[in-house]
């Protein structure tokens, strides 16, 4: 016992003569050691450069513009989980399901998506539709209202509190490199926020079925399986879109996302608040290419430009109103363009500005209505009236 009380009185000793001597000696290797000294190979160096007392990072403007999005968004957007049944060969039924995304619109608990993540559950016999909330609270659910041509679909829950819901934003006002935050549950993975920026607007897509889906917004902000029918919103949280497709590898993102504007979606949720049946106009029924400035020019073409049309669908509202179509190739660069069609230069009176401009004209129309253009054919200007047409219920063209 005394021998280790003498040990352990040595050790004290020894080391409090060890940290009062190192002062006296800055330049010794143990100094190096502990201190370490610029530019010296023998000497250990710290592996960080800075402070000697870490400091909190503070958030930026930007960032604390996606965090107050994230906290007041989220909540009112919701998981949705479809399923349906079909019959294998000896006549069983077999569940078949689907999950996606989606965003309460009001308090009173109506949902907008996207048609293909409701399917035909809610419709079909047996088929079940079912939401959670960011609380993980779950509700069944039933569809109101239907636009397969634009992908859209309301559907209601019968809320068991208040809830909170997002508002409808202005998706004619949005402008290529404006910031867009994506927020749904891709991969099952609930609450993901994605941000990124409009990379470009009236794009056009042609879904599983063939059919093409216009005036499309197309952002980087990551949109995966699961993000379908979640909101696309701007800086200030308003929905300016519906998350709709990606463009990549089977079920993976590449940067290249697709948003349904949500002024497609107005027109349905109008007539439904006013007891009408929802009832979109058939698309116009033409192919149509930008074109102006140089290219405009070199093809016989006012240099203000407009859409110039490659192809006319037979039997279509503009076949009928008498729009032509291209009627020979040139190859210009590495394109090959259909030329000597129309050139559609203003649609009710407005100078054609963005390449979507027909597809919004369209989403402000009714069956019946008369949309106005103004086209170039054979060096003069003229004026057709176009009827639009009622869709089919099938119709995504």
């Amino acid at each position: 016992m005394k021998s280790r009380i003498a040990l352990l009185t040595v050790a004290l000793v020894g080391t409090f003569v060890f940290l009062t001597s190192r002062a006296a000696m800055p330049d010794s290797w143990l100094g190096r050691m502990i201190h370490g000294q610029p530019g010296s190979r023998t000497g250990f160096s710290r592996i960080w450069d800075g402070p000697e007392v870490a400091r909190t990072a503070g958030l930026s403007a930007d960032e604390l513009n996606s965090v107050d999005i994230y906290k007041s968004a989220n909540s009112a957007t919701v998981n949705i989980s479809a399923t349906t049944y079909q019959y294998d060969w000896f006549n069983r039924a077999v569940p078949s399901g689907s999950i996606g995304s989606g965003f309460l619109i009001n308090d009173k608990g109506q949902i907008l998506t996207n048609y293909h993540v409701v399917g035909q559950a809610g419709t079909a016999p047996g088929a079940k539709l079912s939401v959670t909330l960011a609380d993980k609270s779950k509700y069944e659910a039933r569809v109101l209202d239907k636009d397969p041509a634009n992908d859209l679909a309301l559907i209601q829950i019968e809320p068991r509190k208040k809830l909170t819901h997002l508002r409808l934003g202005d998706s004619d006002a949005l402008q290529v490199g404006q910031k867009v935050l994506a927020i749904g549950n891709p991969f099952g993975f609930d609450g993901s926020l994605t941000t990124g920026i409009v990379s470009a607007l009236g794009r056009a897509l042609r879904d599983e079925n063939g059919g093409e889906m216009e005036g499309l917004i197309q952002t980087d902000a990551a949109i995966n399986s699961g993000n379908s029918g979640g909101p696309l919103l701007n800086s200030a949280g308003d929905v300016i879109g519906i998350n709709t497709a990606i463009l990549g590898v089977t079920g993976g993102n590449i940067g290249i996302g697709f948003a349904m504007p949500i002024s497609r979606a107005r027109r349905m949720l109008d007539d439904f608040a006013a007891g009408r049946t929802y009832a979109p106009p058939q698309r116009l029924g033409v192919n149509v290419m930008p074109v102006s400035g140089e290219l405009a020019e070199a093809l016989d073409l006012p240099a203000e430009g407009g859409l110039l049309v490659s192809k006319v669908v037979p039997g279509s509202a503009a076949a009928l109103a008498g729009l032509r179509g291209g009627n020979r190739e040139v190859v210009i660069g590495n394109a090959i363009i259909l030329i000597g069609g129309d050139l559609i230069t203003a649609v009710d009176g407005k100078p054609i500005e963005r390449a979507d401009a027909i597809p919004r004209a369209l989403g402000r129309k009714r069956v019946g209505e008369i949309l106005e253009l103004t086209v170039f054919r054979s060096g003069k200007t003229v004026k057709l009236s176009v009827k639009l047409l009622a869709s089919r219920p099938d119709e995504r063209l």
